[in-house]
């Protein structure tokens, strides 16, 4: 994982626990989650809208009802 062993992950989590404190370590993390969730998201879901889809959608706009 990006080249960090466990040393390095448990100095890391200990510099986040003095800067944020244990209160905020859980929204903090919960936020990234999030964030990384929606990043992919967005990243699969604009792979399928480069197939047509959009032009799908902009041409039956200009249809007459």
């Amino acid at each position: 994982m990006f080249g960090l062993g466990l040393q390095e992950l448990l100095v890391i989590l200990v510099i986040a626990l003095v800067i944020f404190g244990p209160s905020k370590l859980p929204q903090i993390g919960s936020g990234l989650g999030k964030a990384i969730r929606d990043f992919k998201k967005g990243v699969t879901s604009d792979d399928g809208e480069d197939s047509g889809s959009d032009a799908k959608k902009d041409s039956s706009k200009d249809l007459p009802r």
